[in-house]
């Protein structure tokens, strides 16, 4: 299948200079983020071998660690020398790794990271109870910082990615959702906690409120702009590039805005066959190119890519309201990454 979007030239992949911005602060943050990996593989022991077992499973696997690296690239904009940042960056990792556990499981899904997912290995019980182990030392973490506003800040995300994922079930394989109950569970599913990483560096800065705010609107249009550009990548992507299997969104029945831009334009016959596939969940091999066809027909996938540019033109214009730190730029930069990125 073609790409919808197009590799990089690789000569400009492996030039220091065309790192992509996720790369630059990552290679700029590079020893707060070493600070961060040990506590998060220091708190993830317990003498209960499993435990260290199934969650290093997915921690090792890799990852963006986009969500961390939020935390320090906030804090570092704002000129914070202290360390404080680091357990807050193990803190919001935790609480991703266990939604992505926890998703997993219901998602009944086999690949996580291009490698077999935790459930599939471990089972999914262990899945679940290890993901609630990664929870409670998120809590543990916030705890430890002192800071009543940063334990708001992360629980009432906690609270809100729970929520966006229970709005997804009742989403799920209902033609009737809306675009707007589309970007509501996005928004409170993975933008939420976009959000409170963003804001919580500002936090420890010790920013003013108006800074903390442009910098968690900052993290929810990011947040927003990445889920609709995965959205699209799950029809349009490189399995290999991508880390796990093209369509399983069409194969469990998710509601994504491609989908929705396809079934607002759709004939009769393309609504009886989205009511078969998504609906009813009764799908056979051939039903997933279709379903791709059908897309372009109707340019659902450069459509939704819009409405994500959109929503990070408004992440860039939060940038403005904030010091000229060259961290700025890259966060500009990143905020562009997220929708064009090929994986």
């Amino acid at each position: 299948m073609t790409l919808s979007k197009p590799l990089p030239d690789k000569t400009q992949q492996e030039a220091p200079t065309a790192a992509n911005p996720l790369e630059r602060l990552a290679a700029l943050l590079k020893p707060d983020m070493a600070a961060v990996n040990d506590i998060i593989l220091s708190r993830m022991q317990s003498d209960i071998p499993l435990i260290p077992q199934l969650a290093g499973h997915l921690i090792a696997g890799g990852g963006k660690r986009i969500r961390p690296l939020l935390t320090l690239a906030s804090a570092a904009l704002f000129g914070y020398t202290g360390t404080r940042q680091h357990k807050l960056a193990a803190c919001v990792e935790f609480i991703h790794t266990a939604t992505l556990l926890h998703d997993d499981v219901v998602d009944e899904s086999d690949q996580r990271r291009g490698k077999a997912s935790a459930n599939a290995v471990f089972g999914n019980e262990a899945a679940v109870l290890v993901g609630d182990f990664l929870f409670s030392r998120s809590f543990q973490l916030m705890v430890e910082d002192g800071s009543l506003e940063v334990l708001r800040i992360l629980s009432n995300a906690s609270a809100v990615i729970a929520e966006g994922e229970v709005m997804q079930l009742t989403t799920a394989n209902n033609l009737e959702t809306t675009e707007a109950q589309y970007l509501q569970v996005i928004g409170s599913k993975t933008a939420a906690l976009f959000a409170a990483a963003c804001e919580v560096g500002a936090i420890v800065a010790d920013r003013p409120a108006g800074e903390c705010e442009a910098m968690r609107d900052y993290g929810m249009y990011l947040g927003i702009a990445f889920q609709i550009s995965d959205d699209v990548l799950d029809y349009a992507a490189a399995e290999e590039r991508l880390g796990k299997s093209v369509g399983d969104d069409f194969r469990e029945g998710k509601m994504t805005l491609p989908v929705l831009k396809a079934l607002a334009k759709a004939t009769p016959a393309e609504k009886t066959f989205w009511q078969r596939t998504m609906g009813d969940l009764e799908q056979t091999e051939a039903d997933l190119a279709e379903a791709q066809a059908i897309l372009a027909k109707y340019k659902a996938l450069p459509e939704s890519l819009a409405v994500a540019r959109d929503f990070a033109a408004k992440g860039r214009k939060c940038l403005e309201k904030l010091p000229g730190h060259p961290v700025r730029q890259d966060l500009a930069d990143l905020i562009d990454f997220a929708v064009e990125r090929d994986y």
